[in-house]
């Protein structure tokens, strides 16, 4: 399966340039809703360790991008703290059930908030903006990750996830908890 060529490269980078304008925003509270239960949703199936169930909101091709970058660019030119295809996030939960995966050994445990999302139309498409706050509890010890996340949906599915950290050009240690 490879479909993370340069036409989605291109698709992706399109979508998440210039897209939070005010004539963009979606205005219909119920679409707005349900997009914020979709995000809430993600959140509690990450919080639980249900990967395989998160990973079903996503579509057959999808990405999660943690882009190093204050403004994320194009990810084929720069440095990201990851960029996973369906495949890689495959294999991330594969690693994860076999007990063995030593960046979650022990597991985290976690919560996380998802606040301020604002709906934005993009053709058939619509992107989500939200502020996520990260609480981990690992190894005896707590820390607090922040960020702004932007989602893209498309057929009520998550297509694309960037994760905009604060602090992403600080050591994150173990980034592998942000899924």
């Amino acid at each position: 399966m490879t479909y993370v060529d340069d036409s989605f490269y291109d698709d992706l980078v399109a979508s998440f340039r210039d897209w939070q304008r005010p004539e963009l925003e979606v205005r219909d509270a119920a679409v707005r809703d349900e997009c914020r239960r979709l995000l809430e949703r993600e959140a509690r199936l990450l919080d639980e360790r249900r990967f395989d169930d998160w990973l079903a909101l996503y579509t057959e091709h999808c990405v999660v991008w943690v882009p190093a970058a204050e403004q994320a660019g194009d990810p084929r030119r720069e440095v990201a703290i990851y960029f996973d295809d369906r495949r890689r996030l495959e294999d991330r939960i594969f690693r994860l059930r076999t007990g063995k995966a030593w960046s979650q050994v022990p597991p985290s445990r976690t919560a996380r908030m998802v606040t301020n999302v604002e709906v934005f139309r993009a053709g058939d498409k619509l992107l989500v903006r939200s502020n996520l706050l990260l609480a981990e509890f690992r190894a005896g010890e707590t820390r607090t990750l922040a960020a702004w996340c932007a989602h893209r949906l498309a057929g009520g599915k998550i297509e694309a996830k960037q994760i905009n950290l604060l602090e992403r050009d600080q050591s994150l240690r173990n980034p592998s908890v942000l899924l």
